[in-house]
């Protein structure tokens, strides 16, 4: 299978996993200007993300002479690795969804750093408590100025103007739900990889990054069925709408869960050299990226009054010098 031992090529790859994970949210708002409910979007989404993850482990999982062919890992896994890692695409999903409920009602440029935000927090203290790597001062503080950023940017929202009975706290309040649950799905897929994959045999039992990453899609797409059918309901769209719905929307959401998933296998594979801490960590950097991405490409603090801009300076500022910081813990 494909691994990575150098450092600077993990790094790279967080980077990587940052710009997709900041980015892959466009896909939803571009078909959301066609009035294309994000119920209908999520299925092309999660069919992105299960396709991606087929692909990889045919490809990058079965080739090379590092750890274990695909296949040959499946067989071989112990049926808890493989429940860990089908519950941790359930727990992603749930989340993820309430995310996209989050962005609808709030933008990306809060939905983002309050839930991602919150989710980089608790995921990154989980997983560097099963595997300690990197400086815990420089990790941890890069955390807190994370923190902070959320709080201004909750703060920047706060100063919208709202129309008569809405209330601003609705999408702080989803974010802050998805950004909870999805703090938990990242360790959860940790425990099931075999420790030092990219340099030591894969550990009777225990899962390649690839493997692992096919059982977390099977279960966020199966527990679709069940949760995005709620949402369906909740919306009042039907499967019918969906399988009229245009070719272009249905690629735009194949291509928002395909870049998503992309940028989630880069990072599994850089966890391997960088630690799962830091390399969660880094890739959630996203919210900095959607956060640029709300701000001066869809400008959704333009009705802002001037009250706003030192909240928003200030979630840009906590949000650099944080990531800066977490980069540090790996030198």
């Amino acid at each position: 299978m494909f691994v990575v031992n150098d450092l600077g090529l993990a790094i790279a790859f967080c980077v990587v996993t940052m710009l997709g994970w900041g980015s892959w949210a466009n896909t939803q708002k571009l078909a959301g200007k066609e009035s294309w409910p994000f119920p209908l979007y999520y299925w092309d989404y999660a069919l992105g993300v299960a396709l991606f993850a087929v692909v990889a482990m045919f490809t990058l999982g079965s080739t090379g002479t590092a750890g274990q062919p695909a296949l040959a890992n499946l067989a071989a896994a112990e049926d808890g690795c493989l429940l860990k890692a089908f519950l941790s695409g359930v727990i992603f999903n749930i989340s993820n969804i309430l995310l996209v409920v989050a962005i609808d009602a709030a933008g990306m440029s809060v939905a983002f750093p309050v839930g991602v935000g919150l989710a980089l927090v608790i995921g990154t203290v989980a997983s560097y408590t099963q595997s300690p790597r990197g400086d815990s001062t420089l990790l941890f503080a890069g955390v807190a100025l994370v923190v902070m950023a959320m709080l201004f940017s909750a703060l920047a929202h706060s100063k919208l103007p709202r129309k008569a009975g809405e209330g601003w706290a609705r999408g702080v309040v989803f974010s802050v739900v998805a950004g909870c649950l999805m703090g938990f799905f990242y360790p959860e897929l940790a425990k099931t990889l075999s420790a030092n994959f990219n340099t030591a045999p894969i550990q009777p039992g225990k899962l390649t990054p690839y493997t692992a990453l096919l059982l977390f899609s099977i279960g966020l797409l199966v527990s679709n069925f069940a949760v995005n059918t709620l949402f369906m309901r909740s919306a009042k769209v039907t499967y019918k709408q969906y399988f009229a719905g245009s070719g272009r929307l249905h690629i735009l959401g194949v291509a928002g869960g395909a870049i998503w998933m992309l940028a989630l296998t880069l990072n599994v594979v850089a966890s391997g050299v960088a630690g799962p801490a830091v390399s969660y960590a880094l890739g959630q950097g996203a919210t900095l990226v959607a956060a640029i991405w709300g701000v001066c490409i869809w400008r959704e603090f333009r009705e802002a009054p001037r009250a706003a801009n030192p909240f928003i300076a200030l979630m840009f500022a906590g949000y650099t010098a944080g990531l800066v910081l977490i980069g540090l813990a790996t030198l």
